[in-house]
């Protein structure tokens, strides 16, 4: 299952119109104050960053307000918890200060890297409330949108794996489990996967489906069927990098096999990351994932496809391949199931028959595609696999039909 989240900046200018009304009084530079306190802002943000950057949970606390009460005992947790994480670069920008006499609003970019190999860095905006007392500003308090960092929703444990590092509210044994799933699913997809890419992922475990929400900006509800997810944007946004998500109460309640299906589908997403973009339709990029999953595990699609299996059996044979309106996670159970499994068997049919490598290259040449999903898709099929969708679409009816109604 893949995610995206996007974030955007507003500039503000003074306007021309402005100046006609209000003439003297009205765009005359920077106020010499409000730049000094950005400053001295920027200076308080440089120390705790610092602080995170050094593991020295002391220092970091030493920017918040003494007088702050819950939010600095809440923040010796975080402090803690920063202390433990494998930093390789964090560091915090200033984009705006709005103050009202002692008090003050801050807009700050967190940037982060977390171990030597992830890369490119994190990019989040927090906003801060901050006080003037004893001659120097101090961080009374966050204002929280729908979301909380992992670090700051209990105590985190960390999982150093081979392929994999692994953070998480949860205990020891289960993160360690994860990161040992996690470590087997780098080598398989590389394996089918020729294209070069970090060869490791970072997972994070919330203690329940309320936190992982928090840290997709979701509603719970939205979550409670799905065993993990990977976070990030398609075609990969500068200063981002995807992260896959576990819903450990979903988790836990899979097989052991559909485990390790669900951690090596997540890591086909983080993989594919610079070969998916706005062209490539969620049919194609969920149904590699899955392709991956199920690869090598010797599972019947009749019963890894079981809502598709009985809609063919009953003669219903899909009229086109999955649009994306069907992998909503709020819509019908039903339509979403048979896009999945109707997905993968895409996928599968096209390795079975063209080879894994040219399933690697229809991809690519629907991800590298100008224009919409539909374009990008026929144009690979023609340059690719040369078929026409009409083609490929009875090809995919046969292979159904030999799948799951036998």
């Amino acid at each position: 299952m893949h995610r995206r989240r996007h974030a955007s900046v507003r500039a503000a200018v003074c306007a021309p119109v402005a100046v006609l009304l209000l003439g003297a009084a009205g765009c005359t530079g920077p106020d010499p104050s409000a730049r000094d306190t950005e400053q001295a802002v920027q200076a308080l943000f440089d120390r705790q960053a610092a602080a995170v950057r050094d593991a020295d949970p002391s220092r970091y606390l030493a920017a918040v307000d003494p007088r702050s009460g819950d939010y600095r005992a809440a923040q010796r947790t975080v402090a803690a918890n920063l202390a433990r994480l494998p930093v390789a670069t964090w560091t915090y920008r200033v984009r705006s200060v709005r103050t009202h006499h002692e008090r003050a609003d801050a807009v700050v970019e967190l940037r982060y890297r977390l171990g030597d190999r992830d890369r490119p860095p994190v990019v989040e905006k927090e906003t801060f409330a901050l006080r003037r007392h004893d001659g120097r500003w101090w961080i009374t308090g966050e204002r929280h949108g729908p979301g909380r960092q992992l670090w700051e929703q209990g105590r985190l444990r960390v999982v150093h794996g081979e392929h994999s590092l692994v953070l998480g509210t949860v205990d020891h044994g289960t993160l360690r489990r994860i990161a040992a799933r996690a470590d087997r699913a780098v080598p398989s997809v590389s394996a089918a996967w020729p294209d070069p890419w970090s060869r490791r992922t970072v997972v994070l475990v919330p203690a329940s489906v309320d936190g992982m929400a928090e840290l997709l900006d979701g509603e719970p509800a939205t979550y409670e069927g799905i065993a993990a997810v990977t976070t990030g944007p398609r075609g990969g946004e500068p200063g981002e990098r995807e992260r896959i998500v576990v819903n450990r109460q979903a988790y836990v309640l899979l097989s052991d096999r559909g485990r390790q299906v669900v951690l090596t589908h997540e890591t086909a997403h983080v993989a594919t990351r610079d070969h998916t973009d706005g062209s490539t339709p969620l049919w194609l990029s969920e149904g590699l994932a899955d392709w991956f999953g199920y690869r090598g595990t010797g599972a019947d699609p009749s019963v890894a496809a079981p809502t598709l299996a009985e809609a063919v059996r009953a003669g219903d044979l899909p009229r086109r391949l999955p649009p994306d309106a069907d992998f909503r996670f709020t819509g019908d159970s039903d339509a979403l199931a048979r896009a999945y499994e109707g997905s993968w068997l895409a996928c599968r049919m096209i390795a079975d028959r063209w080879g894994a490598g040219r399933l690697a290259a229809f991809y690519r040449a629907v991800g590298a595609a100008d224009g919409g999903p539909a374009e990008a898709v026929d144009g690979a099929l023609r340059d690719v696999l040369a078929v026409d969708r009409e083609a490929f679409i009875r090809m995919w009816h046969s292979a159904l039909r030999a799948e799951l109604a036998p």
